[in-house]
């Protein structure tokens, strides 16, 4: 039984669904594939993506594959009541509530995990985390599965170095689909809306702090520099800060960075990113906010300790004064802001990193007898049906080699 808060909901979460389903081509073509191939008859997958509208799309399609689909949030604060209630509608099991706490969180992901899946898809690793733990017996039926985040990813490498991945996992994050695309653009634009959306607060003329330059770093000081803020940069590696620097953009440690920061976006992966000493240097009002997968990139529990008082400035916005007199204002309780704060990346954006979701998982049903525990890297030919799926959505068309061009590229005589 679905566990939704409110079942007269389903409407408004139906036009959501509506809406991102006629936005996203490439799976909609998978769909109609699967439809006619049911690759996932007789399975159970289990799926922990942040809970709104486009992973709803996902859900569908892969219960149109033949699937049992069994579907949770993976972040309390993401998860939209009214969507939940409306995919649960059509079929969908689904396990999810807005704003629970730690506890109430993993209990539905325990919830979704009862129905021993044979197939999961992940995003940040609490599926892994726990079938690899407390519920171990739920993963007697495992497959495989995707990771959708760099975060999970690592965790994963970490699980295969030791010899704990309960499952082969496919690094979803590491296809060109999801990182050069997603990952940049997605993040880019879905950033800036919640922030823009939470604080009303211009961009053109502040100073903006990006705390690393991967590809979502890449997006989110693009994104600032293209509305006219001034961009700081901090990194940890001296390639991606070179690489900073050709693009334009200041590179500095964030010590000093913390005295010129109008906006902080935090983007890294990593834990401990903007900490005590980095707080009693920052202006009054700056914004802090995180991009990264964790709410551990910026010491809001440290923040709230040193506070004098706390005050709820606006929806999602609380400020913390300091024995300075200076008030710092945390967007999202330091969650992943453009889902804390915002409707998430754009559909046609989802669309491609779905796609990529959905082959892998039939590339994992198809080879499940020759698979070893460990992380497979996308396909290359996954890629690129669906960049080929998206061009032509868009009414667009590439060159194609030669057969004298691809035996030039391939061979070693010129």
């Amino acid at each position: 039984m679905s566990i939704i808060k409110d079942s007269s909901l389903a409407p408004a979460g139906m036009t959501k669904i509506n809406w991102v389903r006629s936005h996203m081509p490439a799976l909609s073509q998978i769909e109609k594939q699967f439809e006619e191939e049911k690759p996932f008859e007789g399975l159970r997958i289990a799926v922990s993506v942040h809970l709104e509208a486009k992973t709803s799309n996902l859900g569908l399609v892969l219960k149109k594959g033949g699937a049992e689909v069994f579907l949770t949030g993976c972040n309390p604060l993401s998860t939209q009541d009214d969507v939940a209630a409306a995919v649960a509608e059509l079929g969908v099991e689904t396990y999810g509530l807005y704003g629970v706490n730690e506890e109430e969180y993993e209990k539905l992901l325990v919830e979704t995990l009862k129905c021993h899946p044979h197939l999961i898809v992940d995003d940040g690793g609490d599926l892994i985390n726990l079938l690899g733990g407390k519920c171990k017996e739920y993963g007697d039926q495992l497959i495989g599965g995707c990771e959708e985040t760099t975060t999970g990813i690592i965790r994963l490498k970490a699980r295969e170095r030791e010899g704990i991945l309960p499952c082969p996992m496919m690094a979803v994050n590491d296809a060109k689909a999801k990182h050069y695309y997603d990952n940049k653009y997605g993040t880019g634009q879905s950033v800036w809306t919640a922030i823009m959306d939470t604080t009303n607060l211009i961009v053109a003329g502040k100073t903006v702090v990006v705390a690393g330059y991967g590809w979502c770093g890449k997006g989110v000081a693009m994104r600032a520099k293209g509305m006219g803020a001034n961009v700081i940069v901090t990194e940890i590696d001296p390639f991606k800060a070179l690489d900073a620097t050709m693009d334009g953009f200041r590179i500095m440690k964030m010590d000093d960075a913390a005295k010129l920061g109008d906006f902080f976006v935090t983007v890294t992966g990593c834990k401990d990113v903007i900490v005590e000493r980095h707080f009693l240097e920052m202006k009054d009002n700056a914004i802090l906010c995180n991009a990264g997968h964790f709410d551990c990139e910026i010491d809001v529990a440290c923040l709230r300790d040193i506070a004098v008082s706390q005050k709820l400035q606006r929806n999602n916005i609380i400020g913390y004064t300091l024995k300075n007199g200076k008030t710092l204002n945390v967007l999202g309780e330091g969650r992943l802001v453009n889902l804390a704060c915002g409707m998430g990346h754009p559909a046609e954006i989802m669309d491609m990193s779905f796609a990529v979701q959905a082959l892998s998982l039939k590339w994992l049903a198809d080879h499940r007898d020759s698979l070893e525990k460990k992380v497979y890297q996308v396909p290359d030919s996954i890629d690129d049906t669906i960049g080929r799926y998206k061009l032509e959505a868009m009414g667009l068309e590439i060159d194609k080699l030669t057969e004298d061009q691809e035996a030039y590229l391939s061979g070693w005589s010129v």
